[in-house]
């Protein structure tokens, strides 16, 4: 596959989110296991998680305990896959997700994280979304002295805005690898982050970049994806390895993390790295 980096790593310019894994309508265990075993023989070495990745208030990190099974069982060698987790962003059970920045409150979250992922020291750990009821570099400052004591060893953000970026960077003394907001084409509004990010060398990762369509559920594709299913008709692939393929066009700094729940899913999506749009339908596609 082809490979990106985040921060001094390489990674397949695909990723896997564990998302769809671990709320609500999850598969079975054994199918999510197989998931992300089949995103690993594709070639994905980066894997997105979440504390927050549960269904009930009583399992809280779920995804992340069902990646670190999956990897233990592999059964070949996973030292180069990079396992992205975050904290701030609680799931009290019922459905809803609340917030907590408080420095305290991620330390000891980071913390949870790597013992649940068997780790000594956690790839990549974001700070999930801003909480307004705490300063944000309050927050970031709790990751940044993560990365000093070594709990992580790499630092990202998520769900930020251009200003909360650049501060960022800057409380963490330019230690900042990557930034994970929401961008597909269906939603566009991060594209000045995604730009910014370009800029300073910061690692781009659109969640839900398949805006939220998965490809058992392809015949729900609206106006937005026309431009989409006609290209991706014209080169005999799926729409959804077209959105990819746009999205990894748009900068050399963008590797999407589109969620999966079903080996073809992730098996098609990470075919889209090897699928070469001409500059005429990327520009095409960014006007649409």
């Amino acid at each position: 596959m082809q490979q990106r980096t985040i921060g001094g790593r390489q990674v397949g310019a695909i990723g896997l989110g564990g998302m769809p894994m671990s709320l609500e309508g999850r598969p079975e265990r054994e199918r999510s296991i197989a998931t992300i075993h089949a995103a690993l023989d594709a070639g994905v070495t980066l894997v997105d998680t979440a504390d927050a990745y549960h269904r009930d208030a009583h399992e809280v990190g779920h995804n992340e305990e069902l990646i670190a099974e999956a990897l233990r069982t592999y059964g070949s060698d996973v030292g180069d896959v990079l396992v992205a987790t975050k904290g701030g962003h609680l799931r009290p059970g019922d459905g809803s997700w609340t917030l907590n920045g408080r420095p305290e409150y991620l330390k000891e979250a980071a913390k949870a994280s790597a013992k649940r992922l068997g780790v000594d020291a956690i790839g990549l750990y974001q700070f999930h979304r801003p909480d307004w009821d705490v300063p944000y570099a309050d927050s970031v400052g709790a990751i940044r002295d993560l990365l000093d004591e070594g709990v992580i060893q790499m630092a990202g953000i998520s769900n930020a805005n251009p200003e909360q970026i650049r501060e960022a960077q800057e409380i963490l003394g330019g230690r900042l690898v990557s930034v994970q907001n929401q961008f597909s084409p269906r939603f566009r509004s991060s594209l000045p982050e995604l730009e910014l990010c370009a800029e300073l060398g910061i690692a781009f990762l659109p969640w839900s970049p398949l805006g939220g369509i998965s490809l058992a559920r392809s015949g729900e594709l609206g106006d937005t994806y026309a431009p989409f299913v006609e290209v991706a008709e014209a080169h005999g692939v799926s729409p959804f390895q077209v959105c990819l393929a746009w999205e990894l066009a748009l900068a050399p700094v963008v590797i999407p993390i589109p969620g999966a729940s079903r080996p073809a899913s992730i098996e098609d999506s990470a075919a889209a790295t090897t699928l070469t749009l001409t500059a005429e339908e990327i520009a095409r596609l960014s006007a649409a």
